[in-house]
């Protein structure tokens, strides 16, 4: 692999030789979720993070409602330097119903091969460098998740295995079955749920953490407004944190951690970048841009410092992180 460029550090997810860029880059966005896709913009945007040295590209299965769009998207954009970044997907979820997208949850072992099968072919590749759980399934336990992997990965279609949103117990009976690399869920200076249970156990175990959504789902941006302003397909226009009364409060929120970020002479989302990067050197935010300008400025966030000050005024201002839940609790159970 191609080294980073000076700018953007490396740093180590787990103990199975994952390495990536301090700065990922989530994709989710310019397929679903936030508008109208724009796979132009999408694919510029991705040949301009490798420039700047960004290594960990993330998708998933279900980006693409079915379609396979969002792998498809990314497979293209790296078309002429694949072996030179990580390409991460995940499976779980049972695609079958257009219907019950996003809450019908399928992990069984041939399941996760069928989904493999389909994400090589989407992104073009002969090996997925990250395989990630996508959603914990109660329904097949995560030992047999984890051999599943585990095959793909002696077979060298997968290099590392992944969890997302799983909770402690899951995650430790997971690593006993099959070694975990990195565990990715949200966290933010908005979303700080983690910090109780979740990265103590990362922590203790050496595996890696990837944060999603490290920008409060784009909150800790300027181009915020309230969730009536925002299209019906917007995610943002239902986020409990875009709601009237929530909103004003986090919006406030951000307005004083701007007024930190200006004092220092960088942009609040360097701010919450840099903050999240300072919990530890485990961890490799994966923000989402369509913009090439957004994107440089997420990745010089590596290059800032935080004082002691710095960060003690950041608590101050969200000891607990953002007014209102980050998801409903039919999209997203308590951790398993």
């Amino acid at each position: 692999m191609a080294q980073n460029t000076p700018n953007l550090p490396l740093r180590t997810l787990g103990g199975q030789g994952l390495q990536a860029g301090a700065i990922g880059l989530g994709t989710m966005g310019m397929t679903v979720a936030y508008g109208a896709p724009d796979e132009q913009g999408g694919i510029a945007t991705i040949r301009r993070a490798h420039e700047l040295g960004v290594t960990l590209l993330d998708t998933a299965e279900i980006y693409g409602l079915g379609t396979g769009s969002s792998e498809q998207l990314l497979g293209r954009a790296v078309k002429g330097f694949r072996d030179e970044v990580l390409l991460a997907t995940k499976f779980g979820y049972d695609l079958s119903d257009p219907a019950k997208l996003w809450n019908a949850l399928d992990s069984r072992p041939e399941h996760i091969r069928e989904v493999t099968e389909n994400s090589l072919r989407h992104l073009g590749t002969d090996y997925i460098d990250v395989l990630y759980q996508h959603r914990v399934d109660p329904d097949v336990p995560i030992e047999e998740v984890a051999g599943a992997v585990g095959k793909l990965i002696a077979e060298g279609k997968v290099r590392y295995f992944g969890l997302s949103e799983a909770g402690p117990d899951t995650i430790r009976r997971a690593h006993a079955a099959f070694p975990v690399s990195v565990l990715q869920t949200e966290y933010s200076v908005f979303e700080r749920a983690v910090e109780t249970d979740v990265l103590p156990v990362v922590r203790e175990l050496g595996i890696g953490f990837v944060p999603y959504s490290p920008l409060g789902r784009g909150f800790l941006t300027s181009a915020v407004k309230p969730a009536a302003d925002y299209p019906a397909d917007d995610m943002r226009r239902h986020d409990d944190r875009w709601q009237p009364g929530n909103y004003e409060k986090n919006a406030a929120a951000v307005r004083d951690l701007a007024a930190l970020a200006d004092s220092k002479g960088i942009a609040v989302t360097q701010l919450a970048l840099a903050w999240l990067l300072a919990q530890g050197d485990h961890i490799v935010p994966i923000p989402g841009t369509r913009s090439p300008h957004r994107l440089a400025e997420n990745v010089a966030s590596a290059q800032v410092t935080l004082t002691v000050d710095d960060l003690a005024r950041i608590k101050e201002i969200l000891p607990h992180g953002a007014a209102g839940s980050r998801y409903n609790e039919a999209i997203m159970p308590e951790w398993h």
